[in-house]
């Protein structure tokens, strides 16, 4: 919003959320209708191509998040090195309100005008006049328009919305409040209607000049270098004709300079441009190679945990995975699209996200793999190769610890990483399970004065860990599975076997376990507490129970650029295993923490406190 909003800044279907494209409905009744009763071949071909023409700019739109999240995950091109958080996020959750916009606008027209609904499917000197229409009149008006904008009354009122994001994503070109946003499209609509008004408009000259701004606005708000400098040293009148995407980025860290829209010849006529654009251009483009300090490798869950990443859907990464929106139905071949894909293409880990906290430099990477590939035993041997490379490439690049998330550090799998440490004995990256900071977090959920504690489905290193300290505390601990408690008991200490009791009779309040399917919890007594000892929730099934999060906690506020959740949890919360990792490398710890090997647990919780992490 902007700083002192003015008249018509709200967009009028604010107040439907993400349901607004019931706005499109009538419309697509209509469509809809006329295909059922008239057929395919008597559609009109402008009429035809509106609802195709909205969801490929939506298309395209996306692919620029998806390409521009990458690169600043990378890092190497990167333009404004500032954080950016989830207020950011929230407020560019409306990007689409303009495709919709214009999509309303074109049914109008349609509606209205009568030559509309005669263009060709091409014509050649209608695109020729937008062409020319837009390198006069409409840059020329927009660098005039745009300098009122930064004038304090308008500025306060309006445009400041849109320069509250310092740090732009290629969707903050698109955010403006309601009004401007109706000033650009009257704007923009000259190289578009002129030339139907003279008998040359045609569909694709109006779709490609759409896609063509829908390009230059991404590209210029994509926070990183991509324009190679061979293009304007073999044409150097280009740049007085093409922006990058560093000269726009002055023009939100500035904000009185750079005014053009994709063209500078403006700033340069009238002494607007900013001396440092050429600096900062040539500065980006050969970019800095930045090594993290931390990695977690982590890797993708469901299908629907594909729209999740942070270089899928923003909004929908901004909130955790178990908020479904309505629309993910629609989109669910995306997703097993992008399943086959990772499947049969994806050869490495890639890189999703990068954070800062105090002086050390963290990144996420993903294995291209689902959670029922983990459970092929035929697949095995292929996701520990593709996470050998992964701790290869942190290795060689000087990564200070890898952390192991989710089913990457599978017993099964590989030991809890103790694979990678017996075939690599000088490997300098330091594994880390993070099964200490895990266990701490668990233990220190359970109430003081707890006496007794059910244990369900607890295999795991965590669960047994657990067990075993309460064992130690004077907390007895009750098991009903004997092969589990036979497994157990041999790890307890024989000063502590005494509380550690197999009975199938006795159900205490508190329980912990890995998984604790709908039968077990049906039989636990009402008024119970389950607590996971896994990277993953147990379904909440019953309303009489307290369900607490798998192991998890706050993020120091000194913690920059977090903008996502990582996967279920709330907004900058996060996996015991996850912060375990940074706390091994924020303490200089020179061990690995995998296999039966585990961190001093009080050593480890006192550590995460003093670095600003904070329990739930």
């Amino acid at each position: 919003m902007a700083t002192r909003p003015g008249p018509l800044t709200e967009w009028p279907w604010h107040w439907m959320g993400s349901f607004k494209y019931l706005v499109l409905a009538p419309a697509a009744l209509h469509t809809a209708h006329s295909v059922v009763t008239k057929g395919w071949g008597d559609m009109n071909l402008v009429y035809a191509a509106m609802l195709p023409a909205l969801l490929l700019r939506l298309f395209h739109n996306q692919i620029w998040i998806s390409l521009s999240r990458h690169q600043t995950a990378r890092r190497k091109h990167i333009i404004v090195d500032r954080s950016l958080e989830f207020d950011q996020v929230d407020r560019e959750r409306s990007w689409d309100d303009q495709a919709i916009l214009a999509t309303l606008f074109f049914y109008v027209a349609y509606a209205a005008i009568p030559s509309v609904r005669l263009m060709p499917m091409w014509e050649t000197k209608g695109a020729i006049a937008i062409a020319l229409l837009h390198v006069g009149p409409v840059e020329f008006i927009y660098y005039w328009f745009h300098r009122a904008l930064h004038h304090h009354f308008l500025y306060s009122r309006y445009h400041s919305h849109h320069h509250a994001s310092i740090v732009t994503e290629p969707i903050t070109a698109v955010i403006h409040p309601f009004v401007e946003t109706i000033a650009y499209f009257l704007l923009f609509s000259i190289p578009m209607l002129i030339p139907i008004y003279m008998g040359y408009g045609s569909v694709l000259g109006v779709v490609l000049y759409l896609a063509y701004n829908d390009f230059i606005n991404n590209m210029g708000h994509c926070n990183f270098e991509m324009l190679p400098k061979w293009i304007f040293q073999r044409f150097p009148p280009l740049k007085y004709l093409m922006y990058t995407p560093s000269y726009h980025s002055l023009h939100h860290t500035k904000f009185r300079t750079n005014y053009s829209l994709a063209m500078p010849i403006y700033d340069y006529i009238f002494n607007t441009m900013d001396k440092s654009t050429d600096e900062l251009y040539e500065r980006t483009l050969i970019g800095t190679e930045e090594t993290p300090d931390v990695v977690h490798l982590t890797h993708m869950t469901t299908l629907q945990s594909t729209y999740h990443l942070r270089v899928a859907i923003a909004s929908v990464a901004s909130r955790p995975s178990d908020n479904h929106v309505w629309y993910m139905w629609m989109i669910w071949p995306m997703a097993w699209l992008s399943m086959v894909l990772a499947w049969v293409y994806g050869s490495s880990a890639f890189v999703v996200e990068s954070l800062k906290l105090k002086k050390i430099m963290m990144q996420t990477w993903v294995i291209p793999r689902y959670n029922f590939q983990y459970s092929l035993i035929r697949e095995r041997e292929s996701i520990n190769r593709l996470i050998e490379q992964a701790i290869s490439d942190a290795d060689r690049r000087g990564v200070k610890v890898l952390s192991l998330g989710l089913f990457n550090q599978e017993r099964q799998l590989n030991g809890s990483g103790e694979l990678f440490t017996q075939k690599y004995p000088k490997l300098r990256v330091r594994l880390v399970d993070g099964s200490g900071l895990a266990t701490a977090v668990v233990l220190k959920s359970i109430p003081l004065d707890t006496k007794r504690v059910f244990l369900c489905g607890g295999g795991s290193k965590v669960a047994h860990a657990t067990a075993t300290a309460l064992c130690e505390r004077g907390v007895q601990v009750i098991m009903n599975q004997k092969k589990e408690y036979d497994m157990l008991k041999l790890r307890v200490a024989e000063s502590s076997t005494a509380y550690l009791k197999f009975s199938s009779d006795e159900i205490p309040q508190i329980w912990i376990g890995d998984i604790i399917d709908d039968k077990q919890q049906m039989g636990a007594p009402r008024g119970a507490t389950f607590i996971p000892t896994s990277q993953f929730p147990f379904k909440k099934i019953r309303k009489d129970c307290t369900y607490l999060s798998s192991p998890a906690m706050r993020i120091p506020e000194a913690m920059q650029n977090v903008h996502t959740c990582e996967n279920w949890l709330p907004r900058r919360v996060m996996s015991a295993w996850r912060i375990a990792g940074m706390v091994h490398a924020l303490e200089g710890w020179g061990i690995h923490e995998c296999g039966d090997d585990m961190m001093d647990i009080e050593q480890v919780w006192s550590a995460a406190i003093k670095h600003g992490f904070i329990p739930l």
